[in-house]
């Protein structure tokens, strides 16, 4: 006796009752025309194509997010960076802009005391008396500055110079008795290094536009 296990056996064709092919398979074709063969050979291929299609814009959509990732992720860096340069860019024309003024101050030391005269005509023209404050060694340019502006400028009034040692090249403080008017070399430059600073914090890593900063003008 066999003790292989017994096979199930199918009926490839069903009758009915009156004898008729209630079902069959489909009959298997063994032998195909070279047109058959073609037309098998360019679906085949077409279906091939139509995969790798699907699969390479699958690829590309997914190497798509990760470059967005990435650079969603790398946003952070380059905002620390370009502010990094900002703050060095601010910090070396401030730098150069202090060079500039100094050099100015040094060569034209009397320029910044009549432009304040200049501009104060209007204010100072009923004044009898005009006391400025100078560095002392500076005393008799400033005096010989301030009356030839008065003179342009028609001042008739009394302008006395006094020496402040304490003062900076270039410093000065005007007083009329109903106004005062003042600047210091030193000063301006600490006041606009702060509000840079300032406009760079606030600014954070935003990349904003900087605020402009307060006025050198003291009344």
């Amino acid at each position: 006796m066999s003790d292989a296990a017994p096979r199930k056996f199918t009926f490839d064709t069903v009758f009915d009752g009156a004898g008729n092919i209630a079902s069959q398979p489909a009959p298997y074709k063994r032998v195909y025309t070279a047109d058959e063969v073609e037309k098998i050979r360019n679906q085949a291929r077409a279906e091939g194509l139509a995969a790798g299609q699907a699969t390479a814009q699958a690829q590309t959509a997914q190497a798509l997010m990760q470059v967005a990732e990435a650079a969603r992720m790398a946003l952070p860096t380059l905002a620390a960076a370009a502010h990094e340069h900002r703050v060095g860019s601010a910090g070396l024309a401030l730098a150069a802009a202090r060079k500039i003024a100094d050099a100015a101050c040094d060569r034209f030391p009397d320029a910044p005391i009549q432009e304040a005269l200049a501009a104060l005509a209007r204010e100072i023209e009923a004044a009898p008396k005009l006391v400025v404050f100078a560095p002392a060694d500076r005393l008799d340019e400033v005096q010989a500055a301030l009356n030839e502006t008065a003179g342009n400028i028609g001042y008739g009034g009394q302008i006395i110079a006094r020496a402040d040692p304490a003062m900076p090249r270039a410093a000065f403080v005007l007083d009329w008795g109903d106004g005062r008017a003042a600047f210091d070399p030193n000063a301006a430059a600490a006041r606009v290094a702060e509000a840079l600073e300032a406009a760079l914090a606030a600014e954070g890593l935003h990349g904003e536009a900087l605020t402009s900063g307060p006025s050198d003008h003291h009344g």
